[in-house]
């Protein structure tokens, strides 16, 4: 197995930056100007000034120097802040890696890898579901995109997103993905047929559990693979649909309430 690491920066309220980004200073760098490392980087010129004005914000400082116009014409050059990132990044992705591979002989037949298990410390989601998959189809048109992540030998789930997040991901078939689904926006149909509704996921599952208060409730759905999903819903509902650990139930929700979550 390669072990590949890539690090994010980030600050309090400011976006991250991680390898994409730095690739994208690195574009500048060698091309000599925004527009011409933007289209190496294979972003629009607005995306590229977002991003660079984010590794700003993050930073505190300039990394790059632009001139305008003029006899020698415009373009964009590292500042030493911005020569030190670049090269202060690598190190850091470097020395990570090499921490992975150290990690690796003591996951081994664990069904756990390196990346899996730094994810799962880090990741932090107000979303009740996070379920890990595999990308195993994406039908897109200039706008959307509908991607499915098989989360289990049985259950696929879709998500619906903008073909730019497909692109800006880096979402192909096959690529390891996380789906997150907020609890409120899964509704349960008791027994086992899904119901004649137009939402794109019906997950077919047994309760697990369902825990009642005087409100609201909770009710979670085996779905195969150790895998289980969440939904909220009113405590007058659960009452009306008088589900018990064992019985069958499809969890429902819409394809444009899934966001999908990278390492």
């Amino acid at each position: 197995m390669s072990i590949e690491a890539t690090v994010t920066l980030k600050g309090k309220d400011i976006s991250g930056v991680g390898r994409d980004r730095i690739r994208l200073l690195q574009a500048v760098a060698r091309e000599g100007s925004i527009t011409a490392g933007a289209k190496a980087a294979g972003l629009s010129y607005k995306a590229a000034w977002d991003a660079l004005d984010a590794m700003t914000n993050l930073f505190g400082r300039p990394l790059l120097e632009t001139r305008t116009g003029g006899k020698a014409g415009g373009g964009a050059a590292l500042t030493p802040t911005g020569v030190r990132v670049i090269e202060a990044f690598g190190r850091l992705e470097a020395e990570m890696a090499r921490v992975f591979r150290n990690l690796e002989p003591e996951l081994a037949g664990s069904g756990i890898s390196p990346i899996n298990l730094v994810s799962g410390f880090f990741m932090k989601t107000s979303a009740r579901n996070a379920l890990r998959g595999t990308i195993t189809a994406i039908t897109s048109d200039t706008l959307s995109a509908e991607v499915a992540v098989a989360v289990s030998p049985d259950t696929t789930i879709y998500a619906l997103l903008t073909s730019e997040s497909v692109r800006s991901l880096g979402l192909v078939v096959g690529r390891d993905a996380v789906v997150l689904i907020k609890a409120p926006f899964v509704m349960i149909s008791p027994g086992s047929e899904p119901p004649a509704v137009s939402a794109r996921n019906c997950v077919r599952g047994t309760v697990r559990r369902a825990d009642v208060s005087g409100v609201g409730a909770e009710i979670v759905l085996d779905i195969g693979g150790d895998k289980t999903l969440a939904a909220s819903i009113t405590a007058r509902s659960a009452g009306e649909l008088k589900l018990s650990p064992g019985d069958a139930a499809c969890a429902v929700f819409d394809a444009a309430h899934v966001i999908i979550a990278i390492d």
